[in-house]
């Protein structure tokens, strides 16, 4: 019960978290590009590998940081969403470019922070 009040916790802070990314990329890029939910799933990537190696066997601190804090923080479902946005605004290389640099530099993100970790 109590990993649950963790992973709870860790969920809306990082829900704040992101919302804070979101808001301030618009700000200084820019609402055109989803900008923001770019640096969200990068950043959230390379935390996430990192502390998923770091932290293991640990039962409180990976449920907080890997399933609430960065499960709050990461947002691949609003990545979707804002890529289906692009493709019906006509914003096709744009969507091509949201998919490619969002799945890419995650990737190389989880690499890189799985092996900063080591």
């Amino acid at each position: 019960m109590i990993q649950a009040l963790w992973v709870f916790l860790g969920c809306g802070l990082g829900g704040v978290l992101r919302y804070a990314v979101v808001a301030l990329s618009a700000v200084l890029f820019g609402a055109r590009f989803p900008y923001g939910i770019l640096l969200v799933n990068v950043t959230g990537s390379l935390v996430m590998s990192y502390c998923f190696a770091r932290f293991e066997g640990s039962d409180l601190i990976r449920p907080f940081l890997l399933l609430g804090l960065l499960g709050g923080y990461t947002t691949f479902s609003s990545f979707s969403m804002d890529t289906l946005k692009l493709v019906e605004s006509g914003q096709i290389m744009s969507a091509l470019a949201n998919i490619v640099l969002s799945v890419g530099l995650s990737v190389l993100a989880v690499w890189s922070g799985y092996h900063l970790s080591k």
